[in-house]
């Protein structure tokens, strides 16, 4: 009998954390089945994949090319026909009852398109971003220029994250989930359709999630399903790469989904911010690695003794 729900985890350079993942989703006690599709992976991910993999119903698929995340999915997607589809990051560890305890509650509801679960840090807080509101250009503002710390004296100053709000005690509607763990009814895909491959990475969950709330469809939080997600663990290689295709998925967002509804000199302020921003977290992260390659161990060593020849011709 096919599983109710399959899996679909897109990789790339995931050696670290994929046999992690899969190791959680075997642990499930749901039966699942697996897509793989891997992006062009130079490093070990596909050997730790294949050992991970053993005992599960999975298929791997490898990509020539990294095509990016949002087609990554999609072909994933494809090779599926399971009534749910859950689109899971590599980082992301499941806890045994997560994806059971998020599908029931999609069943309790056929008007829940969507649902996420309670993203957790290594440190077992709440991770920005795995429940929240649509960040519209109002709100990244607000966001940019820090207002948000004043929401107490006035709503209209709060951001879109909800992780500082209590935790609700049973599941909840919310403007948008995490693309890191979204359970989808595929009732729902079908009508809404697949993420849009405009965007890179970054950016084409919030666009999933406008678009089924478009359509009619419910987006879920359900806070009593657990997965840890050690977030951004693959994306460690290329960092200028990633925030170049990250800030420009904000500004394709906000340009499809807000040009009509917005004065377009607001549009263009968040525009101007989301580069400004790119500058700056560009030059902040050169700038730690210059200091974190100037105080390498292996740097210093091999600096000294150059320094110690020196002193012994000036002697």
């Amino acid at each position: 009998m096919a599983p109710r729900v399959a899996v679909v985890v897109v990789t790339y350079q995931s050696a670290g954390e994929i046999g992690r993942c899969l190791g959680a989703l075997r642990d499930s006690n749901l039966p699942l089945a697996v897509v793989l599709v891997d992006n062009a992976s130079t490093d070990r991910t596909l050997d730790e994949a294949g050992a991970g993999a053993q005992g599960m119903r999975i298929r791997i698929v490898q990509n020539r090319t990294n095509i990016g995340f949002a087609r990554a999915v999609n072909a994933g997607i494809a090779l599926t026909a399971s009534e749910f589809v859950l689109v899971l990051n590599p980082d992301c560890y499941v806890q045994r009852d997560a994806i059971a305890s998020v599908l029931e509650a999609m069943v309790a509801d056929e008007n829940v398109g969507m649902a996420g679960c309670l993203l957790l840090n290594p440190d077992n807080t709440e991770q920005a971003g795995c429940r929240r509101y649509i960040p519209t250009p109002w709100r990244a503002m607000i966001r940019v220029l820090r207002l948000h710390h004043l929401a107490r004296w006035h709503p209209r100053l709060d951001g879109f994250l909800m992780n500082r709000e209590p935790l609700p005690d049973q599941p909840v509607g919310v403007e948008a989930i995490s693309g890191a763990f979204m359970l989808l009814r595929r009732d729902a895909l079908d009508e809404v359709g697949l993420l849009d491959e405009g965007y890179f990475m970054h950016c084409e969950d919030l666009d999933w999630c406008m678009r089924f709330q478009q359509r009619g469809w419910k987006v879920l939080f359900v806070p009593h399903a657990k997965a840890i997600h050690d977030r951004g663990r693959s994306s460690t290689s290329h960092p200028y790469r990633v925030e170049w295709f990250k800030h420009r998925g904000m500004v394709r967002y906000y340009f499809k989904f807000f040009r009509r509804r917005y004065p377009g000199v607001l549009l263009w302020l968040v525009v101007a911010s989301v580069w400004s921003r790119f500058a700056l977290v560009v030059a902040r992260t050169a700038a730690r690695r210059m200091f974190s390659s100037s105080t390498n161990p292996a740097i210093l060593e091999a600096i000294r003794p150059e320094s110690d020849e020196r002193r012994e011709r000036s002697a």
